[in-house]
C-alpha cells in the first residue's frame, strides 16, 4: 500500500477533518490511525485483522517513541524543540509578571501609533530575524504580540505575519539553517549530473529571484500591513479586533495562551522584556555558530558553518540563556526592588508550561502522522506521477511548483518535500532541458513553502500560530487566501519563465500582477 493513491487518504482525511471540526488533535489522531492501517493492510491477509492491529498500535507506538528515543539516545532533533517550547512559556510568563511587556506596550504605543505601524514591526522583524524558521515564528510572535495587541491587530493577522515572512526568508537564505541544508542538496545534484561549470553555491544564489513564491508573498505580506486588505475569514477577526478590541476569538483557546490571570509589576521596565529577548537570540545565534564550527573544517565559510550547526541544541541552549536571564531581572523586581511577590516563581513556571502544552501536543501528533505519511510514501507517490508524465518541458517548473505544494500540503513539511523534490527534479529535468534546472529547482522550493504555508499539519505554521498566540486553525483558514494568490501568480510567473527561459520576464509578470492585485484590493479596503 506504499507509494499508492491510497498513501493520500491519511493527510486528506486529517486535513479535511481539522478544516470542518476545527480540532486539531482529534483530526490528527484519526489522520495517524487511518495511515497506521493502511501501512499494514497487507497483513491482513497473511496474518489475519488481530495481527493487523496490532501492528498498526506498534507503528504508531514506534513513531511516537521515535519523537524522543532514537538508536538508544536522546532525539535532539525533537526534544529540543519541545524544551525549547517550554522554555518559552516560562520566559514569557516571567517577562509579564515582571511588566515588561506592559512597560514595552506602552513605549511603542508612544513610537507606533497606528496599525499599519505595529503591522509593519512585525514585518521587518520577520526579515531581519532570518536564521531559522522555527525561532523566527517565536521570537518575532514574543516581540510583536504586546504591540499588536495595543493597536487592535488580530492575532490572525500577526500569525499571518509570521508565517509568511519565517519560512520565505529562510529559503532564499544562504546564512540560515534551511540556506545551508538546500546548498548541501544541490551540491549532490550537481555531482550526480557531473555540472563542472557551476557551484552550489553559485546556483543557489542565482535561484533567488527563481522564487517566485517567495517574491509573491513577501510582497502581498507588505500589501496587506499597509492597506489593511483582508479576505475571507481575515475580515471578521480583523473588524472584531477594531471594534471590540479583542484579538482573538474569546470562544476558543489560543497557543501560547496563559491559562489564569497573574499579577503584573506596574513599575516594570522595556529592559524586561527586551534583555530577555536579546539574550534568546544572542544565545541562539551563537550556539549555531559554535556548533557549527565544531563541525566543520578549518577556514569553514560561514555558510558550511551553518549548514553544520545543530539547530534543536542551539535553540535550546538560546532559550535557557534567555531564562536565566528572565528570572535575574524577575528576582530583581521581587528581591532588590520589591515590586512583585518572589512567589510567584514556582506559579510562573507552572503557568509557563502548561501555556505551551497544547502547542506541544499538537506538535507530537503533527511529527507523528508525518512520520507515518513517510513511511507510507504519500511523497514519492506524487513524485512518481510527474516522472511518469510526458509533458512539455516548459510546463516543468509550473508543475513542479504544484506538486511540490501538494506534497507539503498532504505530509506538514517543506523540508522532507524538498529533500524528495529536489533530486527528482534534476533528474528529470537534466535528461529533457538542462537549461531549466535552476528554474525548476527553485520551483520545488517555492512549491514546498506554499504547500507548508497552507497545511494544518505543518510545524512551522503550529509554531506560527504559538508565537502570534492564535487559534490554530483560525491561523490556517485565515492564511490559506493570500497564499493561494500568491501562488497562483508565482504559477503564471512560472509558465512565462518556462517558456520565454527568462528570469527577467517571470519575475516582472508576477510583480505587476501581485501590484495589481494589491491595489485593485486597496480600494475596497478600509485604510487604518
Amino acid at each position: 500500500m506504499t507509494a499508492t493513491i491510497y498513501s493520500l487518504i491519511p493527510p486528506i482525511v486529517a486535513i479535511l477533518m481539522v478544516i470542518l471540526t476545527r480540532k486539531v488533535l482529534p483530526s490528527l489522531g484519526v489522520g495517524i490511525i487511518s495511515a497506521a492501517l493502511i501501512l499494514h493492510v497487507p497483513t491482513i491477509q497473511e496474518n489475519g485483522v488481530g495481527t493487523w492491529l496490532v501492528d498498526s498500535f506498534l507503528s504508531i507506538w514506534n513513531s511516537l517513541a521515535a519523537i524522543f528515543i532514537d538508536d538508544g539516545a536522546i532525539a535532539t532533533s525533537t526534544v529540543y524543540i519541545l524544551l525549547f517550547l517550554l522554555l518559552l512559556g516560562m520566559i514569557t510568563v516571567f517577562i509579564s509578571i515582571s511588566g515588561g511587556s506592559r512597560a514595552f506596550g506602552e513605549w511603542a504605543m508612544k513610537r507606533v501609533k497606528t496599525r499599519v505601524g505595529a503591522k509593519l514591526t512585525a514585518f521587518v522583524l520577520g526579515i531581519v530575524i532570518f536564521i531559522d524558521d522555527y525561532f523566527n515564528a517565536l521570537a518575532v510572535g514574543q516581540v510583536s504580540r504586546p504591540l499588536t495587541d495595543r493597536q487592535r491587530v488580530s492575532r490572525a493577522k500577526l500569525a499571518y505575519i509570521i508565517d509568511s515572512t519565517s519560512a520565505p526568508i529562510c529559503v532564499v537564505s544562504p546564512v540560515s539553517s534551511w540556506g545551508a541544508s538546500i546548498i548541501g542538496i544541490i551540491g549532490t545534484i550537481i555531482v550526480a549530473h557531473n555540472m563542472t561549470d557551476i557551484t552550489a553555491f553559485s546556483a543557489f544564489i542565482q535561484m533567488i529571484p527563481m522564487n517566485l513564491y517567495v517574491i509573491t508573498t513577501l510582497i502581498m505580506v507588505l500589501g496587506v500591513s499597509l492597506f489593511n486588505i483582508n479576505i475571507g475569514p481575515m475580515k471578521k477577526h480583523e473588524e472584531r479586533a477594531m471594534t471590540t478590541g479583542e484579538v482573538v476569538d474569546p470562544s476558543k483557546p489560543v497557543l501560547g495562551a496563559l491559562k489564569e490571570d497573574l499579577p503584573t509589576n506596574n513599575k516594570g521596565t522595556i529592559g524586561d522584556l527586551i534583555w530577555p529577548i536579546i539574550a534568546l537570540v544572542v544565545g541562539t545565534v551563537g550556539s549555531m555558530i559554535w556548533t557549527g564550527i565544531l563541525e566543520s573544517e578549518k577556514n569553514a565559510s560561514l555558510i558550511d558553518i551553518f549548514g553544520n550547526a545543530a539547530v534543536a541544541p542551539s535553540l535550546l541552549y538560546g532559550g535557557l540563556l534567555g531564562l536565566a536571564v528572565t528570572l535575574v531581572l524577575f528576582f530583581i523586581q521581587a528581591r532588590v526592588k520589591k515590586n512583585i511577590e518572589s512567589t510567584l516563581f514556582s506559579k510562573a513556571v507552572i503557568e509557563g508550561i502548561k501555556s505551551m502544552l497544547p502547542a506541544v501536543y499538537i506538535l507530537v501528533f503533527a511529527w507523528v502522522i508525518v512520520d507515518l505519511i513517510s513511511q507510507l510514501g504519500t511523497g514519492q507517490y506524487l513524485a512518481i506521477q510527474v516522472e511518469n508524465s510526458n509533458l512539455n518541458t516548459a510546463f516543468l517548473p509550473v508543475i513542479l511548483f504544484v506538486v511540490a505544494g501538494l506534497m507539503a500540503f498532504s505530509t506538514g513539511t517543506s523540508w522532507g518535500t524538498f529533500g524528495v523534490m529536489l533530486p527528482i527534479a534534476g533528474d528529470i529535468i537534466t535528461s529533457t532541458d538542462a537549461t531549466l534546472l535552476l528554474p525548476t529547482l527553485a520551483a520545488v522550493l517555492a512549491g514546498s513553502v506554499f504547500g507548508d504555508h497552507c497545511s494544518p499539519i505543518s510545524d512551522t505554521t503550529i509554531l506560527s500560530s504559538t508565537g502570534a498566540g492564535s487559534h490554530h486553525i483560525d491561523h490556517v483558514l485565515t492564511q490559506i487566501p493570500y497564499a493561494i494568490i500568491s501562488a497562483v501568480i508565482a504559477m503564471i510567473g512560472y509558465v512565462v519563465l518556462g517558456f520565454t527561459g527568462s528570469t527577467i520576464a517571470g519575475v516582472i509578470v508576477s510583480v505587476t500582477l501581485i501590484v495589481l492585485f494589491i491595489l485593485l484590493f486597496r480600494k475596497k479596503s478600509t485604510v487604518v
